[in-house]
């Protein structure tokens, strides 16, 4: 079964940004080829294994491309891909670009249910999967479920682990003839990529994106983060796999000939360790790991990099200060989502001092999303909207999903407030779906998540609601303390009393963690966190 993937966004835009040189206009796999071709021993890749180069890499992608073909995989099929960072990532993401099929990514590590129901949803053919990742067979499990896959033909097993019988080796797909193969040339308007969302809905969302949306508009944005045009050499520190992974292959390699600085499993330690070893010019992270980074002893002094790119969450200005002395280089919060928006004040950003609603994001870039604010009834502030190169086609297998958050002329709706200021800068000023409601009054998570930020003993803070009897829902804090200090509820609700914060607002019951929980993308895991509260109660 062949997905249909309609692109909501009108074609006459497509091309324009295509004829006016904001997308490249060629395929992924193309894109890559051309950096190969121009630098065959430049270092594509760094990992756990060693390096590869740009042609050293092209082999082997080349190699699976064939071994997959062989396998049935054809022009359009959806591939699943969940592999841990490293260069299996890269190979099977690249080898889907060149045979014309849908890469699926998502994270290792994620429950084989969840697995089950993407793949399923989106009629994926053939899955990567990791014979063994941290205690999970994700190989095993994924052929045990086959039955709930009609559309899944192979399931090929990938690492050092021994493949479970009925998946096919990933060293059987690699030792096809790379020589033999002839790559396809989809429409660079075609789907290349399918990111998955990090799961705010009962399932996760999943979003088709065409190869000129990711080499062009996602592209863009990490343009405007290389001072210099020398490519970039960039450590990520989340998942290949997640919406903010996705400006790995396809926008570090394909598009700008840079190089990728990979961990298989992130800790502070073989981070900052990454840092000094291979001094990458950017670190993508989400804020979370910078603060679990900033908490190491001896972090200073460290290589120079251009910047840390931290998104996936907000960052408190206290973090980014901190890391800016510390890592010795901009600290770059970006806005953004698998949905389609992508928004960040640039190298030059400085938000100290400003007393304005919410928080600064920058001004709008239009070569990667337009933005504009939709009034809302009721409301103080607008939906933040976006539309432009980097706008997804639509969402996979939920028609619903397009109805509800795409208008007819594509439009992405993100769900989130915020406002465009004076100085034409984008402000973040809360979530329509991320409330609390208590007793009938609706609490935002991000206001209060940023006002506990502020309290000097606070080294992260996650919000969220807790069911009750009385009220419906009431707050809760989950608070990681900074080092050497002791917090109580009573201080924090002072704290929050002192910066006007209405007393509705203020947290009812505190968690203090040692060290915040992480999904598999990298981000905090809110429902652990509930999981903690509730056993705590």
């Amino acid at each position: 079964m062949t997905i249909q993937l309609i692109d909501l966004v009108p074609g006459t835009l497509r091309r324009a940004w295509a004829a006016d040189g904001t997308c490249p206009d060629l395929d992924v796999y193309a894109l890559f080829r051309a950096h190969r071709v121009a630098a065959p021993d430049r270092i594509a890749l760094v990992d756990g294994a060693g390096t590869l180069t740009y042609a050293e890499l092209d082999l082997r992608a080349r190699a699976a491309a064939a071994g997959m073909r062989a396998l049935g995989v054809c022009a359009g099929d959806v591939v699943g891909v969940q592999v841990p960072n490293g260069r299996d990532a890269v190979i099977a993401d690249l080898a889907s670009a060149a045979l014309g099929a849908v890469a699926l990514p998502f994270p290792a590590g994620r429950g084989v249910a969840e697995a089950v129901s993407l793949l399923g949803r989106s009629g994926a053919r053939a899955v990567v999967a990791a014979a063994e990742h941290r205690g999970a067979a994700h190989a095993r499990d994924l052929l045990a479920a086959a039955h709930l896959l009609p559309a899944l033909r192979t399931v090929i097993a990938t690492g050092p682990h021994e493949p479970p019988p009925g998946s096919v080796p990933w060293a059987e797909v690699l030792s096809a003839d790379p020589c033999a193969f002839a790559p396809a040339r989809p429409d660079p308007d075609a789907a290349a990529r399918i990111l998955v969302s990090s799961g705010s809905e009962a399932d996760p969302k999943m979003v088709a994106y065409s190869h000129n949306a990711l080499a062009g508009g996602r592209g863009n944005f990490l343009a405007t983060l290389i001072p210099d045009d020398v490519p970039p050499r960039c450590l990520f520190l989340v998942p290949l796999a997640s919406a903010f992974g996705s400006n790995g292959t396809a926008v570090t390699l394909a598009r700008h000939g840079g190089c990728l600085v990979l961990l298989e499993h992130f800790s502070p330690q073989a981070a900052l360790a990454a840092i000094r070893e291979h001094r990458p010019t950017h670190v993508l992270a989400v804020p979370t790991m910078i603060r679990m980074m900033l908490d190491q002893p001896g972090t200073a002094p460290l290589p120079p990099l251009t910047a840390l790119v931290l998104g996936g969450a907000e960052l408190d200005a206290a973090t980014a200060a901190e890391a800016r002395e510390v890592f010795g280089c901009p600290v770059v919060n970006l806005y953004g989502s698998a949905d389609g928006v992508n928004c960040h004040g640039g190298l030059g950003h400085d938000p100290g001092g400003d007393r304005g609603p919410g928080v600064v994001v920058g001004p709008p870039d239009p070569r990667v999303a337009e933005i504009r604010i939709a009034p809302v009834p009721g409301e103080e502030y607008g939906e933040i909207i976006a539309r432009g190169p980097m706008t997804p086609m639509c969402y996979v297998g939920a028609p619903e999903l397009n109805q509800r958050y795409r208008t007819a002329e594509g439009w992405v709706r993100t769900g989130d407030l915020g406002t465009i200021d004076e100085a034409g800068r984008l402000r973040l000023v809360g979530r329509l779906k991320q409330v609390v409601i208590r007793g009938g009054a609706n609490i935002s998570l991000a206001e209060v998540e940023r006002a506990l930020a502020t309290h000097p003993g606070v080294r992260e803070a996650v919000c969220l609601g807790v069911p009750d009897t009385v009220m419906g829902e009431r707050l809760a804090a989950c608070v990681l303390p900074r080092a050497g200090r002791s917090l109580t509820l009573g201080e924090l609700t002072a704290h929050m009393q002192g910066l006007g914060l209405d007393r509705g607002k203020h947290p009812e019951h505190l968690l203090l963690v040692e060290r915040m929980p992480l999904t598999p993308a990298g981000k905090p895991d809110r429902d652990a966190l509930r999981e903690l509260i509730l056993r705590a109660r």
